[in-house]
């Protein structure tokens, strides 16, 4: 069921990511050939403070109850930035109720609770609804030029494949404690957190899924004192009594992928001097690919077809009109930032609407990233012993 109404949006969740996703929504429309849409309510727990991050960032209204505003009849879009442990019960009422739905990353905080929103998903599509898991990155232009290259042959079979995605917000034993830091919310830490990202990207760049892990969880700050985040659970003061981390500061894992080829992941935030350095490195049989988030303009290119004379790392610099969403912005060469991966994902995901096209990141999509991760944790609790990821 295809349409050109205009779609009013709900995000549940103001700070980080809510703030992230509403500079996305007041632009969308601007750049991009999507249908209109109008940023309807901002939901937030702190009516004083949601109420202000509403007016400051375009919102039309505020509210504190998100359950009142999927039962409303004027709103088309639910767009969940809440802490993990409420995604499901969110998604899962708003799918229910008729709403399209995104849901920031990890799409949940088991595989259990992915599953049971997948099968939601599946019955609303059937009514011509849509849902997404938000794995912006795959909307970052060098990322689908990446892509790109790996699908036409230009590597060749893969063979290894490296990603890391290092932060250090964490690394002081000071910063206090936060929604992010308790497994009853956040579901795990490093691992959810960006290990998610790294696991959706080895899988879209490649084609190819990570089918058995070996892989491990470490804790370096086991206590940090009372408080909370305040900034999405990632800045803030606390000074409280010492409370338990129950999460992970870092993980890491070998993968066999399902082409032959293997795959090493690491994620960290306490990696110091790493403000958010997500690498990925895929390594085929006739060529290579490197990116780096902190030069997301950039992709570099080894191409085992030139000759030895010739043959190099050539940085394609990804700004040009012919690149994947670059177009709608700046001229030739102007760059883009970590922000417009947003734009770029809500664009995809309106004109899915409007076109009644398949989705994606799509719930099933986001639910193998929940096995990946699972399958990860299950060989940290049992020595790094080889886990078969479920199918």
């Amino acid at each position: 069921m295809t349409t050109d109404k205009t779609l009013r949006v709900a995000v549940i969740g103001y700070a980080f990511m809510g703030k992230a996703h509403s500079q996305a929504w007041r632009n969308v429309a601007a750049y991009f050939d999507v249908p209109a849409v109008e940023q309807a309510v901002l939901v937030g727990r702190n009516a004083g403070e949601v109420a202000a991050a509403a007016a400051r960032f375009g919102w039309a209204e505020s509210a504190t109850d998100w359950r009142e505003v999927i039962a409303r009849d004027d709103i088309d879009i639910i767009d969940v930035c809440a802490p993990g442990n409420m995604h499901a019960e969110i998604a899962i009422a708003a799918l229910e109720a008729g709403k399209h739905v995104i849901v920031e990353k990890p799409i949940a905080n088991s595989v259990e609770e992915a599953e049971r929103m997948l099968a939601a998903a599946e019955a609303a599509t059937a009514r011509g609804q849509h849902a997404i898991v938000n794995f912006n990155y795959r909307r970052v232009p060098a990322i689908e030029v990446a892509r790109q290259l790996v699908a036409e042959g230009r590597i060749g079979p893969i063979r290894h494949v490296r990603a890391a995605y290092l932060q250090d917000w964490l690394n002081d034993p000071s910063s206090p404690m936060s929604w992010r830091l308790r497994r009853e919310t956040a579901g795990s830490g490093a691992l959810g957190d960006l290990g998610s990202h790294i696991a959706d990207l080895i899988q879209h760049v490649t084609g190819e899924s990570l089918d058995e892990v070996s892989g491990g969880l470490r804790t370096f700050v086991a206590e940090r004192p009372g408080g909370e985040g305040g900034d999405g659970g990632i800045k803030g003061s606390g000074g409280g009594a010492l409370e338990q981390v129950t999460v992970d500061d870092a993980a890491w894992g070998t993968a066999q992928l399902s082409g032959g080829g293997v795959a090493q992941l690491e994620v960290t935030r306490l990696a110091l001097g790493k403000k958010n350095g997500l690498t990925l490195e895929i390594f085929g049989e006739h060529g290579s690919l490197c990116f780096d988030l902190e030069n997301l303009n950039e992709l570099w290119f080894f191409d085992g077809a030139d000759s030895a004379g010739r043959q190099g790392f050539r940085r394609i610099l990804v700004t040009e009109a012919d690149h994947p969403w670059v177009g709608a912005w700046w001229p030739d060469g102007h760059i883009i930032g970590w922000e417009h991966t947003f734009v770029h994902q809500f664009a995809a995901f309106l004109n899915s609407i409007r076109d009644d096209t398949p989705s994606s990141p799509s719930f099933a999509e986001g639910l193998r990233v929940q096995r990946v991760l699972a399958a990860i944790e299950a060989s940290s609790a049992e020595g790094s012993r080889r886990v078969r990821v479920a199918d």
